[in-house]
């Protein structure tokens, strides 16, 4: 490999990596700025549980459509997926920050979720691709790294805009630095054509050998939407009270911000838009060949593997944790699952090439992959959500900042164990390295279940937050290497994806049911408590009152801390035994540096 080469590899890893950073970034930032959100689309501060589809419509997005995604980018190439991920994460940006209420918010998130959760397996597959297996741990455990980091930078970057600016800055921001990205990465690609799959670089070359005159007609009209939609959404209130320009806001019906002069603007602009991408020669974006990756994909069982991820997601992501495993609606979105799920087997065992090809999955650590990182996020969870309300229970009770801030702890150590994880692999193999992460995680939960109302205060209270951290870093890269390591490079895309959703769904699945368990743990020890007028003497509460329901809450946190526990041994010891096969790295070309097929 030449200088040139292998410095052009490292800067388009950098740029992947550092474009599923911001995306992880954006997943945690929107807690900070969620209340300010809700004042914006008129959702009264106490009425929390409708602002839930600001934070589901996201995990819809990167859930249900990133087996889609995956299977693209093994199709299209993964420079043109991650490219495109990148544009989609910058439009749901823009809609959300102009957003004028719950339906544009959600809209924005859901194409937030889309793009972000794109970038994740495409580079997992540019890694594969890039990287011989005996090279791979360590670019693995890197992108692994980043995405953490990215959650504990999440919520700084937030409280650092909100200080200067409101919550629409923050999607502003997004918006620049993903078309920035996307602008980075397609500019290395055509410099360094040799990074690219057979099939990316016939498609560039194509591109080169086509006429180099702009589309100024398509350019012009996209300018159009974005001026007239902006205006639409935006609505400025000089233009607005304007005796002349005011009218092109006049709704022709009540109520209807589209249907106004300007609203049909935008909508005529955007279908000519959309018919100028489909019929020029060389069109902004070429949207003939993107349609026809998405019927190759497999676009009906596409589908119907988001209804049954889909149904998953909306059944636990819109319940209330406190009072109910899945929400009033889980029922029947459950059911619309496995329906789906019935659909996509009835699917695969008929269509000619389904999004999820026969034996894709057949050696046991790849299918294994998917069954360790379901109870790696299930365990996971845990630490996420409950470390921070046991902060809030025991010291911080009146600060929502310096309870989240408990958990920085525990997520400055996880990017640490990553990178190391990805360096042992080397030597182990991922069946222990990731029975190690799991176990060490599963003694830091064990320890955190024997906290009690004054630990946070103590001085070894980080220790255990440290040991989980990286615990779980240590599991990351090893998961993903083993699913990359036993399926062929036509299907890296999808089966890293597949990973990623197992992680998330295996996350809602095990918030649910821990906290489940855990509830009836705080009720019971809330029966245990004397009535009030028994332990103050009156009617009105005291401090001794006060600190036994506390006693109730810890109890509850400890019985989930245990739990999780139990789910991270679970983790290690599938991955013993789903691992075993792959405790050694195999033979592979020590030169490769393009796309393997086979």
């Amino acid at each position: 490999m030449t200088r040139s080469a292998d410095r052009a590899q490292k800067s388009l890893l950098w740029l992947a990596a550092a474009a599923v950073a911001f995306a992880a970034a954006d997943t945690y930032v929107v807690v900070l700025a969620l209340p300010d959100m809700m004042g914006s689309a008129g959702i009264p501060i106490d009425q929390l549980q409708r602002a839930a589809p600001i934070v589901s419509g996201f995990l819809l997005g990167y859930v249900a459509m990133l087996p889609l995604i995956g299977r693209i980018a093994d199709l299209r190439g993964r420079v043109p997926v991650l490219a495109l991920s990148l544009v989609l994460f910058a439009v749901g940006s823009l809609v959300t920050t102009l957003a004028y209420d719950m339906p544009s918010m959600v809209v924005g998130r859901f194409l937030q979720g889309v793009g972000g959760g794109g970038l994740v397996p495409a580079t997992l597959a540019l890694v594969a691709d890039l990287y011989p297996e005996e090279r791979r741990g360590v670019p693995l455990g890197v992108v692994s790294a980043v995405q953490e980091i990215g959650s504990v930078l999440g919520p700084l970057l937030g409280a650092v805009v909100l200080a200067f600016a409101d919550w629409r800055a923050i999607f502003a921001l997004n918006t620049a630095v993903g078309l920035l990205l996307a602008a980075a990465i397609r500019a290395l690609a055509r410099r360094s054509p040799e990074l690219l799959d057979e099939r990316s670089r016939v498609l560039l070359e194509r591109g080169r050998q086509q006429l180099p005159r702009p589309d100024l007609v398509g350019g012009a009209l996209l300018l159009l939407v974005l001026a007239a939609g902006t205006l639409t959404f935006l609505r400025p209130p000089p233009i607005l009270r304007d005796v002349t320009w005011g009218e092109a806001f006049v709704p022709f019906v009540t109520g209807s911000r589209w249907l106004t002069p300007v609203g049909v603007l935008t909508m005529v602009a955007a279908a000519l838009l959309v018919l100028r991408l489909l019929t020029a020669a060389r069109p902004l974006v070429d949207l003939r060949a993107w349609g026809r990756a998405f019927a190759e994909a497999d676009l009906i069982g596409s589908l119907l593997l988001a209804v049954a991820l889909g149904g998953v997601v909306l059944a636990f992501a819109t319940a209330d944790p406190k009072v109910e495993v899945f929400s009033d609606q889980g029922l029947w979105y459950l059911l619309g699952a496995l329906l789906g799920a019935l659909g996509l087997l009835w699917h695969v065992r008929r269509a000619e090439d389904p999004i999820v090809p026969r034996g894709a999955l057949r050696r046991t650590p790849a299918w294994g992959a998917l069954v360790v990182s379901f109870f790696v996020g299930a365990a996971l969870i845990a630490a996420l959500i409950d470390i921070p309300l046991f902060a809030r229970t025991t010291v911080y009770g009146d600060s929502q900042l310096l309870a989240a801030l408990v958990l920085v702890r525990f997520l400055v150590a996880l990017p640490i164990g990553a990178v190391a994880g990805g360096y042992l692999l080397r030597r182990w193999g991922p069946g222990p390295v990731t029975a190690v992460g799991m176990a060490l995680a599963a003694v830091a939960f064990v320890w955190l279940s024997t906290w009690g109302i004054d630990a946070l205060e103590q001085w070894h209270a980080t220790l255990p937050l440290v040991l989980g951290g990286l615990g779980f870093g240590l599991a990351l890269a090893p998961v993903n290497a083993a699913v990359l390591a036993f399926t062929d490079a036509g299907v890296h895309g999808l089966s890293s994806a597949l990973v990623v959703v197992a992680r998330m769904v295996g996350m809602l699945v095990g918030i649910s049911a821990l906290t489940t368990v855990g509830l009836r743990r705080y009720y019971a020890e809330q029966g245990d408590v004397p009535p009030v007028r028994e332990v103050c003497g009156g009617s009105s509460r005291c401090p001794e009152f006060t600190l036994l329901l506390k006693e109730a809450g810890i109890a509850q946190e400890q019985t989930v801390f245990l739990g999780a526990a139990g789910c991270a041994l679970v983790a290690a010891v599938l991955a013993l035994v789903l691992f075993r096969s792959a405790t050694s790295v195999r033979s592979a070309d020590p030169t490769a540096l393009g796309f393997p097929h086979g």
